[in-house]
């Protein structure tokens, strides 16, 4: 289901996020006050505007009350953080996402009403943005600019398959490095053999190339 974004601040964390959310095939709008981190993303989102955030008029102008996530992730201006979080409250965002820059950041970000509070030094944009579309899949981890790990829950219909029947290397272009089951005393199955059955409540570790696990994402999606 598509979702729409505001995404407050294009930094490394924000542009990262923004950019990963409509990859996936979310509509995101980003704004920054720098026109020229605008112009740097404005063809890897569906809208990008450079205006001053803090400014209650500007937001409005903007609609953000319409959008399903607001993400504020401005940098290190921590008042206009705090301004701009207060303000989606008041407007009436159904969820917004903010970025502390330390504990007690997150402290005041959180009695303003920020449904999540995430850290840059901990919570990639990237991961964030997973998290935020598609709650099967529970990790990311940027293995290099090209490959990644993923880590979700499998889709109902494969529950009763076995992994050859599967056959996701040729489907996604992924290889399976473990299967994990809560359900099962939290055991761990490293390397699992093709015979090896999907049952209720496993979790898949995969690994692929970013182009690959996308095409994975917007199934989970």
């Amino acid at each position: 289901m598509m979702k729409q974004f505001v995404v407050i601040g294009i930094g490394r964390f924000g542009g990262a996020l923004a950019k990963r959310l409509y990859d996936i095939g979310h509509e995101v709008l980003a704004v920054d006050i720098d026109e020229e981190l605008i112009q740097r993303i404005s063809d890897k989102v569906t809208h990008a505007i450079a205006a001053d955030a803090t400014d209650e008029n500007v937001l409005r102008s903007l609609g953000v009350r319409n959008f399903d996530v607001g993400v504020v992730a401005i940098g290190d201006d921590i008042q206009s953080s705090i301004i701009t979080t207060l303000m989606l409250k008041e407007m009436g965002l159904k969820y917004i996402v903010a970025k502390a820059q330390n504990e007690v950041h997150a402290k005041v970000l959180k009695k303003l009403g920020a449904d999540r509070v995430v850290f840059p030094e901990r919570d990639m944009g990237i991961r964030v943005a997973h998290n935020l579309i598609a709650t099967n899949i529970l990790d990311i981890i940027e293995l290099s600019p090209d490959y990644s790990l993923l880590e979700f829950e499998v889709f109902p219909s494969w529950i009763g398959e076995n992994l050859k029947d599967l056959n996701l290397r040729a489907k996604y272009g992924i290889n399976v490095l473990a299967i994990k089951n809560n359900n099962d005393n939290g055991s761990i199955n490293v390397s699992p053999k093709a015979q090896e059955t999907i049952k209720a409540g496993d979790i898949l570790v995969v690994v692929g190339s970013n182009e690959d696990l996308l095409k994975l994402e917007k199934k989970i999606d």
